[in-house]
């Protein structure tokens, strides 16, 4: 039995292609990898939309994928079980 981070994802196509507009399904904070805020900074906040700007992978392992968070104006390194697809707007209610 192969734990979640165990798997390979690159075994698979990305979840998701360039310029799709995602949400993110969870706060995140720096890891140490966002230059210019402390670590543990949030970064983005649950239900922030962005764009997807490049596909990377990690550690041959993992596709990473640079969001731009266009309230932010800035890109993050995101995985996919941080993003779902964004496919309309957020409702007023939940912004």
């Amino acid at each position: 039995m192969m734990r979640a981070e165990q798997t390979v994802e690159l075994n698979d196509p990305p979840a998701f292609d360039y310029g799709q507009r995602v949400r993110s399904k969870k706060v995140i904070r720096n890891d140490g990898t966002f230059p210019g805020k402390e670590i543990g900074a949030v970064l983005v906040n649950k239900g922030d939309v962005g764009y997807v700007a490049s596909i990377g992978e990690f550690l041959q392992q993992f596709y990473i994928y640079a969001v731009h968070f266009v309230e932010h104006d800035y890109m993050v390194g995101c995985r996919a079980k941080e993003l779902e697809l964004a496919e309309s707007p957020v409702p007023a209610a939940e912004a």
